[in-house]
Order: structure tokens, then C-alpha cells, then sequence
């Protein structure tokens, strides 16, 4: 479809430097072909469907190789400036990531037709999982300046995290080429990782003036008040910028367990093993490591230490549906 340049400027929000919707800009879709939970031509034909139905000026830009994934943002994003667009990413969470690794700080708004197993950013936000629901929502959105955090710079919407956590997900992900993408298949992965015993790791905690060590097998903060609130954590901190960090101490196969099971009755957070505080920003020096492995909202990557999280002075403008529930307002 063809695209008119504005004729004249736009005032930008001062919040996230993108300017107010009108309901009319086109959409810049990046679609991942390769990830999500169905059939990559079924959703594309949902989307040209429901669009054309709207009458609203699209373009398409479907990704069938990962590693091609960032340029595709990228083009996107400098569409979008150029006409004044929205860009969409339709995908997992790692395709979020990765869209709205590029959005920050452009001065574009960011959309999302969410594809993955749990969806914790979507659902925080008020976006359905349901491609036509979430396009409807999208055509008539608002924004809302959306808190991200920063990993050593680089952004992460729901959670990263280092130690058992990134192999957790390695095997989760391992376990659903196998036997298919579904919750049940992502719990039996973490109780078979959850027999080896796992690698302790010695932290130190740098946040608040402070100065702590902890041997751990995992260190994962948090961004995302469902996921918190799904696993028994207080998510209030989010509320004020700052992000929440779990570990557990050094514990036996049974104990991991345990812990498990109290995070799927939503109990973590009284459990004795467990530590979690708030932070705005946390260092973290792990002994003996210079490159660390670290996952960030579900994509494993090799990085160096120490490691900085902190929330990102550039909130995301993200395009919500304007009956979001009000715990997505900022």
C-alpha cells in the first residue's frame, strides 16, 4: 500500500517522545514467522483481513530468520518516523523484545499483536492474546508511557535474569520443539532441569548504598506486576520506577521444589529460601566470571560482567486499547 508523508509536524509527548494518535497512522508490522502458536499464513491472513476491513494504510514485514529479526525493526522504526506510523510487533516475547529494542527513544509509538505461551507484558497492558481482538484494540488505542528496564543497556519488558533461570528456559524451549508450546510442556521441562543440581553462584549485590554478598544458583528482576503478583512477590515497587529482584539461597533438589510449587500457588514470597528486595539500580560482580549467560524476557545471550540492571530513563510509548483495566495506567 502506498503511504502519504504529513504535510505538517506534529507535536511529540514529552513522556516518551511520541506524538498523540489520531487513529489514522499506518501500521508498520513486524511479523515473526517463526515464533508464536499457530500458523504464521492463518495470522497474517487476520490481520490483512482485519485491516482492510478498517480501511487502515498497513505494510506487512513478515521475518522467517531470526537473525534478520533487528534490521527488520530497524527499517520499520525508520518508516514509521518518515510517515508519521506506528510500529507493531507480532510475535513472542523475545520478538517483543527485540521491536521494542528499537522503538526506544525513536519517537514512534509501539503496538503488539502478542504470539507466546504466557504473554506477561500483553496481559499487563490490557492486549489480548486473540490477533483480532488485539488489532481492534490497537486501531482505537491510546498511549501510555510503559516502564522498561536496561540490562547493561539493553532493554528487557518482563524479566532478566542470570544462573538456573536462562538454562531453565533453554530446556523449556528445547522440550517445546519436541512436544509443542504449552504450559504444561513448560513445567515438565523445569521439573526434569530442576533434578541436576544446579551451579551456585557467587554474587556480589551492589544497590541502595549498599554492599551484599549471596551465594545463589539464580538472580532474576522483575518488571512485570503479573508475573510478580502470579508468583507470590509484592509488584507494588514497579509502581514507583524500580525494579524487583528474586534469588534463592543455596538449597537440595527437593527444596528447588518446593519453591516451585509455592510459586504456582502464587507463595514465593514468604518462602525462607527466598530473597527479594527492591532497587533502581543494582550492580552485580559474579566471582570467578567475566561473561556471564543471561536470558532476557525468554532470549539467552552471552554478556559481559558486571552486570547493571536499572530502569530506563525513556519510558516505551506503548499503544494500549482504551478500555485497558486500570492497573495499565501509569
Amino acid at each position: 500500500m502506498g503511504y502519504l508523508l504529513p504535510m505538517t509536524p506534529i507535536q511529540q509527548s514529552p513522556a516518551t517522545g511520541a506524538r498523540p494518535l489520531t487513529g489514522h497512522e499506518p501500521l508498520f508490522i513486524v511479523l515473526n514467522t517463526g515464533s508464536g502458536r499457530g500458523d504464521a499464513q492463518a495470522l497474517q491472513d487476520i490481520i490483512r483481513r482485519v485491516l482492510d476491513e478498517a480501511g487502515r494504510r498497513y505494510q506487512l514485514m513478515p521475518v522467517d530468520d531470526p537473525s534478520r529479526l533487528t534490521a527488520t525493526a530497524r527499517d520499520a522504526v525508520a518508516q514509521a518516523r518518515q510517515a508519521d506510523g506506528i510500529v507493531v510487533a507480532a510475535g513472542g516475547d523475545g520478538t517483543l523484545n527485540a521491536v521494542a529494542s528499537q522503538v526506544l527513544g525513536q519517537g514512534v509509538p509501539f503496538g503488539i499483536l502478542p504470539q507466546g505461551t504466557f504473554n506477561y507484558f500483553g496481559r499487563r497492558y490490557g492486549i489480548s492474546q486473540d490477533t483480532e481482538a488485539a488489532l481492534r484494540g490497537l486501531l482505537g488505542g491510546e498511549l501510555r508511557p510503559v516502564q522498561v528496564g536496561l540490562l547493561n543497556g539493553r532493554l528487557f519488558l518482563v524479566n532478566a535474569s542470570l544462573g538456573l533461570y536462562p538454562q531453565l528456559l533453554e530446556d523449556r524451549e528445547a522440550y517445546k520443539q519436541r512436544f509443542g508450546r504449552s504450559r504444561l510442556v513448560a513445567l515438565w521441562s523445569g521439573l526434569v532441569t530442576l533434578l541436576r543440581a544446579p551451579r551456585q553462584l557467587g554474587l556480589r549485590l551492589e544497590y541502595e548504598g549498599r554492599v551484599r554478598d549471596l551465594r545463589a544458583p539464580t538472580l532474576v528482576v522483575g518488571n512485570n506486576r503479573l508475573q510478580l503478583e502470579h508468583i507470590g512477590i509484592d509488584p507494588t515497587e514497579l509502581d514507583r520506577n524500580r525494579l524487583v529482584a528474586m534469588a534463592t539461597r543455596p538449597v537440595g533438589t527437593l527444596a528447588l521444589y518446593g519453591l516451585l510449587l509455592r510459586g504456582l500457588f502464587s507463595r514465593l514470597g514468604d518462602a525462607e529460601h527466598v530473597v527479594n528486595f527492591a532497587f533502581d539500580r543494582l550492580a552485580v560482580s559474579i566471582r570467578g566470571r567475566r561473561r556471564v549467560k543471561v536470558a532476557m524476557d525468554g532470549e539467552i545471550s552471552w554478556m559481559d560482567a558486571p552486570l547493571e540492571f536499572k530502569v530506563s530513563e525513556t519510558p516505551l510509548p506503548l499503544v494500549v486499547p482504551v478500555d485497558a483495566p486500570d492497573g495499565a495506567r501509569p
